[in-house]
């Protein structure tokens, strides 16, 4: 699960809801068509935008095709009796320990991120950064189809300050000698 959070920036709602019918192994994507409230209950994604498909990287679609083998639940990330995980059983049992082994704290033995909202973020921010970065460099728009928001406000109110801004000086030198030798 949190492999998929990682790589996909699904909302921890729409992770408790995916189900195997929405995950296509063979074209390496998964269709985001329902959520699970904090009831447990089925639902549509929180906006029209939230139903969406995102591309699978190919580590995370191995681990699903392995998963999947050892799954006999309609639901990806079902509980034991097949059921909508629980949301805080996900954060105590898994997120919070996953942090605490890999040295993400904020005190020893202390998890430093609360919810995997934390994992969209990295998501987003993995979309919008240069590849020379380790990123992307994902266009905005496409950025707000894979995070599934109703608004490119939105996304670029939240993510805008991590887009390069390709106006530092060394690159308007170069774009101006370029302009300047094409007009000659």
């Amino acid at each position: 699960m949190l492999l998929t959070a990682i790589f996909t920036g699904l909302r921890a709602s729409e992770l408790r809801a995916l189900r195997w019918a929405d995950v296509d192994l063979k074209r390496g994507e998964l269709h985001v068509r329902q959520r699970a409230d904090r009831y447990n209950e089925f639902g549509r994604p929180k906006s029209a935008a939230g139903e969406r498909t995102v591309p699978l990287p190919p580590l995370l679609l191995n681990t699903l095709k392995q998963h999947r083998l050892a799954c006999q639940h309609e639901l990806v990330f079902a509980n034991g009796r097949g059921n909508v995980e629980n949301w805080s059983n996900i954060i105590n049992r898994g997120y919070h320990p996953a942090q605490v082994a890999a040295g993400v704290v904020s005190a020893p033995g202390k998890a430093k991120y609360t919810g995997l909202h934390a994992l969209r973020h990295f998501y987003a921010s993995w979309c919008i950064n240069r590849v020379e970065d380790g990123g992307l460099e994902l266009p905005l728009k496409v950025v707000q189809d894979r995070l599934g928001h109703a608004s490119i406000t939105m996304t670029a109110d939240v993510y805008g300050h991590l887009f390069p801004r390709h106006d530092d000086g060394a690159e308007m030198a170069a774009a101006e000698g370029t302009l300047l030798r094409d007009a000659t």
